[in-house]
């Protein structure tokens, strides 16, 4: 890949395209990988293993689609891109009929290495639109709230 972009792009296209290996052909051997619910994955072959069980039932046919994209330079070789994705078409589960649509933010950590851009590490994010952290209640159920409901 030419740029650390290219590797969002690559990214997105294995998601679309329902293609596990080309999602994680971005990642170098020891990447890094924490999804929304912060499940911390260490190795390509880990992040391909989830991406390819995910792909094939908990997001078949879902589409990812990115909203913005902005890189940050740390140095020539090094680049941190913040991609916002829209997730639609989400696998329904249990009771629920319909797709779910998602809005993520993910960080990806770019290296070039040898004149190739690869991806060292991903955080993803799930936007909770309107929200502004969780709290947990006293029976250890979480909810997202906005920090004016705390007072003052």
């Amino acid at each position: 890949m030419d740029t650390p972009e290219q590797i969002v792009q690559t990214f997105v296209d294995g998601w679309n395209e329902s293609n596990p290996e080309k999602l994680a052909s971005i990642f170098v051997v020891d990447a890094e990988f924490v999804n929304v619910t912060g499940l911390w994955w260490h190795d390509k072959e880990r992040i391909y293993q989830a991406h390819e069980y995910g792909l094939r039932v908990i997001f078949k046919g879902a589409t990812l689609k990115i909203t913005r994209l902005k890189t940050r330079w740390l140095s020539d070789d090094i680049a941190l891109v913040h991609a916002k994705m829209k997730l639609t078409g989400q696998t329904p589960f249990g009771a629920t009929e319909q797709t779910a649509t998602r809005n993520n933010i993910l960080l990806f950590v770019c290296k070039r290495q040898n004149n190739q851009w690869m991806c060292e590490t991903v955080q993803n994010t799930e936007i909770i639109s309107g929200q502004e952290t969780f709290i947990i209640n006293q029976s250890g159920e979480r909810s997202a709230v906005n920090y004016g409901q705390f007072g003052k």
